[in-house]
């Protein structure tokens, strides 16, 4: 990500770990700063961090960082964006100890909210001692290379050939493995679930056990050292717990006091009367003239002595007349991509074309096109890019073509192998090789650049790093169309307040 922002901009200067930053010395050296813009993750409880074996999300201090930034920088204004769920209530902070004084201070709402450890079936005498005593949670839980290589398998509960060549696949590992455990102490609880799940792996490799009985004698281990890393990461954290409590209905729960990421930057921005106005809604990308129905939750603050009303910019595209993919990439249909990044040094030559759309005229910028990258496609793969039609995606291939694949292939995104529409706008750009994107008229995978081109990058904008971290940062991205019209009314609220400040100051 560096080193794309370097090469765009070279004469801009980039720190390191945001937690580390020095705003007194930024200050010193470059004076006042007018703006602040960040964009920084937020996962709450998201679906996405429920399906790891986290529940806290090391993300979410990088919003504590920014409005860190904000307090110590005390700029004119600040632009803040998000993902378009940040403002509901699904997005919020466990309490940190750090966290007591300020959600008093600033009257943050909390409420309780249980982080439930271990589920009612799973629980065993010592387990309420065991979540609360550091030590012994750090002796009886498994280094994370162990616990992957498990649960791997634990999860292809619902696809047995795809379990088995799991287990294949990982059979050395796991025999490796397995024999610290099936032949360590046994004189507790967690000790003898964690043998018996491993004894149940070496049972199945000897050929002494049925694959489909292995999902029920590894859980009790997995479950059991799920609720041992929840109860590390409360300690490695400084979470606040209010009470450990154990109930028949819900199991074994750690009640935490929660406040939702929303609340906590508004009580603490507006406080006071140094504090800010703030605006904040969903924009949608394809409102400003991006090909993308992306929508971003964004956040407007300004200086409550320099203005008492901030606004949002307004959409420029009326009617639904979007942009449509067709106009974001069809001038490079002739154009074909390369496959690997030395290939891609020198870039591909473009040759002049007329009859562009008004979105091409504006990103085809350069006569050299770079990133013009995709993966190469494997049979199986290419077997459903032929299947699907424009707005077609997984969930229409015959059910011949969805085996060795996905575990649950009935909750398959539906972004998933989604061939793209040419006479629509297309849905929010992710990470367009994970989700496998297909072209609109041929068999190949979206490029980079395309993807970039549905972002509004121009073709001048050039990513570095891997294949993998430069599809990764084109989805990431906020479309530059979007964040132009954002300062744009910034600046013209921001001008039109200190012209009119000067005017009174004589």
């Amino acid at each position: 990500m560096q080193a794309t922002y370097h090469h765009n901009h070279p004469n801009v200067e980039l720190q390191g770990d945001v937690c580390n930053a020095d705003y007194a010395d930024i200050q010193r050296r470059y004076g006042t700063i007018d703006v602040v813009i960040g964009g920084p993750p937020c996962q709450g409880f998201s679906n996405a961090n429920r399906q790891k074996n986290h529940a806290i999300s090391q993300n979410n201090m990088l919003v504590k960082q920014y409005i860190r930034a904000i307090r110590e920088l005390q700029p004119k204004a600040f632009v803040m964006e998000n993902v378009s769920m940040l403002r509901s209530d699904v997005h919020r902070f466990y309490m940190e100890e750090a966290d007591l004084d300020i959600v008093k201070k600033y009257q943050i709402p909390n409420k309780n909210t249980p982080l439930r450890l271990l589920k009612a079936e799973f629980m065993f005498d010592g387990a309420l001692e065991a979540v609360q005593n550091l030590d012994l949670l750090q002796q009886r839980l498994w280094p994370e290379s162990h616990y992957r290589e498990l649960n791997i398998i634990y999860k292809g509960e619902k696809n047995t050939d795809k379990m088995k060549k799991s287990l294949e696949k990982h059979r050395c590992k796991l025999t490796k493995i397995a024999q610290a455990y099936i032949k360590g102490d046994t004189d507790n609880y967690i000790s003898q679930k964690s043998r018996d799940a491993f004894q149940a792996i070496m049972d199945y490799f000897d050929g002494a056990l049925e694959a489909d009985r292995i999902h029920s004698l590894i859980e009790p281990a997995i479950m059991i050292q799920r609720m041992l890393s929840k109860a590390k990461e409360i300690f490695d954290n400084h979470i606040h717990v209010d009470s450990y409590k154990y109930t028949e209905k819900d199991g074994l729960l750690a009640n935490i006091r929660s406040f939702a990421v929303f609340d906590y930057l508004k009580s603490i921005l507006t406080s006071g009367e140094d504090g800010y106005v703030i605006n904040s809604g969903v924009l949608c990308a394809a409102d400003f003239g991006a090909p993308q129905k992306r929508e971003r939750f964004v956040v407007i603050g300004i200086k409550k002595s320099i203005s008492t009303v901030v606004f949002l910019p307004s959409r420029k595209i009326k009617n639904r007349h979007y942009k449509t993919v067709r106009d974001a990439i069809f001038d490079l249909e002739d154009v074909p991509p390369v496959y690997n990044l030395a290939d891609d040094e020198k870039g591909i030559p473009l040759e002049h074309k007329n009859q562009l759309s008004s979105v091409a005229q504006q990103l085809r910028d350069t006569n050299i096109l770079k990133n013009h990258i995709i993966t190469k496609t494997t049979d199986i793969a290419m077997a459903r890019f032929k299947a699907l039609h424009q707005g077609e995606n997984f969930h229409s291939l015959d059910d011949s073509l969805k085996i060795n694949t996905y575990t649950d292939v009935k909750r398959t995104q539906n972004t998933i192998y989604l061939r793209l529409n040419y006479n629509e706008p297309s849905g929010s750009v992710l990470n367009v090789r994970k989700s496998m994107w297909i072209h609109p008229t041929l068999d190949r995978a979206i490029s980079i650049r395309e993807a970039a081109r549905l972002q509004t990058f121009p073709d001048s904008f050039v990513f570095c790093g891997s294949k993998d971290k430069q599809y990764q940062q084109v989805g990431n991205a906020v479309p530059p169309i979007m964040a132009k019209a954002i300062a744009k009314q910034l600046a013209a609220t921001l001008g039109k307040k200190l012209r009119e400040a000067k005017q009174e100051n004589g």
